[in-house]
């Protein structure tokens, strides 16, 4: 038996090439349908398309105090996985469901729920002093059904964009009793250092509040900064950040904490 020593010389490297370069033209050929989030926790104010779809893998992790099997003290991430399938209703209002995946640290990752969730742009773009749009969401957690609003407010400035979200939260735990209310405000700014290149910083924060403010250290007000970078390549596009917590920032982490001192969240986003 004979073999043709042409194709069977070939690096496997030059076997892929082809293919990798026709995945390369694939996922930039159609600019502009993706809709990405150049800060990782706030939503900006533009929406997909009428009739567009969009794929959004989250991945959060923070350090966070555990017990190993010896018995001493170690480290561990926590880790939040949240998959959204987003779609263009109409060009003002935005349609995301969800799937979301919770991790205690050192422990197995699990189902937490589901979400729905709808955005609406009020406006043009430019015509207010502001961009405005309206998130509403709702959630069916293992533990708590949980509502979602969000006040979306955007300003840009020639290659920088301004933008916040004021958001709240109220959770009936356990499915009964009274609301728990949860404000999660955020802020950033990013700038267009090329079309594909983004770069920026932000700012989020989370605390109970009413009764059980103050409670205990998960539910005090936690405060996040750090910088932001957003890679954005036609359909595909890739969005991350890592973040310091300025509140108590000499308070040793202590077991239970679900909030470290560092935090990163991780964005990948592919148009259909």
């Amino acid at each position: 038996m004979t073999f043709n020593s042409d194709t069977h010389s070939r690096s496997p490297v030059r076997l892929l090439a082809p293919l990798a370069c026709s995945l390369v033209t694939l996922l930039v050929a159609s600019t502009g349908r993706a809709n990405p989030k150049p800060l990782p926790f706030t939503y900006p104010y533009e929406t997909l398309p009428e009739g567009e779809t969009e794929v959004e893998q989250y991945v959060d992790a923070t350090p966070l105090r555990t017990v190993q099997d010896t018995g001493a003290l170690g480290w561990e991430p926590r880790y939040a996985l949240t998959t959204e399938l987003e779609y263009g209703l109409t060009d003002r209002l935005e349609l995301g469901l969800y799937l979301a995946f919770q991790q205690d640290a050192g422990g197995p990752l699990a189902l937490d729920g589901t979400k729905q969730r709808l955005r609406l742009r009020l406006g043009d773009s430019g015509a207010w002093p502001v961009d405005v749009a309206l998130y509403l969401e709702v959630a069916e957690l293992h533990d708590e059904l949980e509502i979602e609003e969000k006040l979306i407010v955007q300003r840009r400035f020639g290659k920088a964009r301004v933008m916040t979200n004021l958001w709240v939260e109220q959770s009936l735990e356990q499915y009964a009793g009274e609301l728990a209310w949860t404000l999660n405000p955020t802020a950033g700014l990013t700038y267009q250092i090329t079309p594909a290149l983004h770069v920026g910083a932000e700012y989020w924060a989370h605390a109970k509040v009413g009764e059980r403010e103050g409670d205990d250290f998960n539910d005090d007000w936690h405060h996040f900064v750090g910088p932001a970078v957003s890679l954005q390549l036609g359909r595909l596009w890739w969005t991350t950040a890592a973040y310091y917590r300025v509140d108590e920032p000499s308070r040793p982490v202590a077991l239970g904490d679900a909030y470290g001192h560092a935090w990163v969240r991780t964005i990948v986003g592919l148009a259909l």
